[in-house]
């Protein structure tokens, strides 16, 4: 059991339905995939090529920020907006594609790129799964 699922277990009102158990694999796939994004654009920096890099970085960068904002606004239960819930995970899922698509064209070349395309696919699916359970 992780603390995303403990915290969502103890919480002291009912969810609304809403499916638990993607709910906090989306949580753990936002944050993951924000600290794996913010480490990819570190690694990028370090790059002898770090100008062919640019997009690649700010994809990365955008999509840490929107995967941990992702992350905080589910983690929050107290006054549920569907629609903006709704609306943080679409953004999220798009971010994703931006940066797994990015990554992956560096991907045989840079390790990093690589590990981190995984971790946007991971979390876009995750959202998508999430989206698909509100209903």
């Amino acid at each position: 059991m992780t603390h995303v699922t403990s915290m969502l277990e103890t919480y002291p009102k009912d969810l609304g339905g809403v499916d638990q158990q993607k709910l906090a694999e989306c949580i753990a796939a936002c944050f993951e995939c924000a600290q794996t994004c913010t480490a990819c654009a570190d690694a990028c920096l370090s790059e002898d090529m770090v100008a062919e890099l640019t997009k690649c970085i700010r994809t990365n960068l955008d999509c840490a920020d929107i995967c941990a904002t992702t992350g905080n606004v589910l983690s929050r239960h107290t006054g549920y907006d569907a629609d903006l819930t709704r609306t943080v995970l679409q953004a999220c899922q798009a971010a994703c594609k931006a940066c797994g698509d990015e990554c992956a064209q560096h991907a045989e070349m840079h390790e990093h790129c690589r590990v981190c395309a995984e971790a946007c696919r991971r979390c876009e699916q995750a959202c998508a799964d999430l989206i698909s359970s509100l209903g």
